[in-house]
């Protein structure tokens, strides 16, 4: 079943539109399905309140819907999560008489000089993206599974259930996942995608896992599930920091 990831990023109107709505909490989800081809549409509702909002949807998302109404901080800065996140394919609409050589200077040397344009018609983007869905080839493969938690909640007469998207490998029902950082343990009881249960999920597959043997209480947000004994957890990280080029000061020492 290909799955499309997609980071919804202008007004609550047109997400509307697209789908039904799902979980909403600093994030809203809508989904939509069509025969085996499913779209998973996220949407940092409490942005720009709050910019974490903003960063978990475009870090889960394979490509963006960006909704041009004006020019302001808070698209410039939407610009930058995009590009600094990698996200290469995507579209823009334009709304408010704002221009395509307007935006060409912000857009310029990123990734969104790359996106599509489209009308401002919620049926002409619902098309394009079942296109791309139904294009896309969802990977099969024995590889051990991982999937960062997003929501996790306890549900009457089924227990511990989370939500998240598997990052890579496979996840099948009964198998024992790691609870990282903690280091718990925790049985896949079951796996939903878009309300129909599976026996399996793969990289890029939305989904629902009903977990044995740990709490909904004992997990957090960016917590890994994972069956891969490669990924560990640690309290230090080693690696190089890039700076954007519009970030006029050197890092320093507790820096937030």
């Amino acid at each position: 079943m290909p799955n499309l990831n997609i980071a919804f990023l202008g007004p609550e109107d047109l997400a509307k539109e697209l789908g039904k709505k799902g979980t909403s909490t600093d994030i809203t989800f809508y989904n939509m399905k069509k025969g085996d081809v499913t779209l998973t549409i996220i949407e940092p509702c409490r942005y720009p309140e709050k910019l974490s909002s903003l960063f978990y949807s475009v870090s889960m998302a394979d490509l963006a819907i960006l909704v041009i109404d004006s020019i302001s901080a808070k698209l410039g800065e939407t610009i930058l999560m995009l590009n600094a996140a990698g996200i290469k394919e995507g579209a823009f609409i334009l709304r408010n008489y704002i221009d395509k050589g307007q935006i060409a200077p912000l857009m310029k040397d990123t990734v969104l000089q790359h996106y599509s344009e489209l009308p401002d018609d919620p049926v002409v983007l619902r098309e394009w993206l079942w296109k791309l869905a139904g294009e896309k080839k969802t990977a099969r493969t024995t590889e051990p599974g991982s999937v960062p938690i997003d929501h996790h909640f306890n549900v009457k007469g089924i227990g511990t259930v989370i939500l998240g998207s598997v990052m890579e490998g496979t996840i099948r029902r009964h198998d024992q996942l790691t609870v990282h950082p903690i280091g718990k343990m925790a049985q896949v009881r079951s796996i939903q995608m878009h309300d129909d249960d599976s026996a399996e999920a793969s990289a890029g597959d939305r989904v629902g896992l009903a977990l044995k043997g740990i709490e909904a209480d004992d997990l957090d947000r960016g917590f890994v599930l994972s069956s891969d004994p490669r990924i560990i957890s640690s309290l230090k990280i080693s690696g190089a920091a890039e700076l954007i080029p519009y970030w006029p000061q050197p890092l320093k020492e507790q820096m937030i």
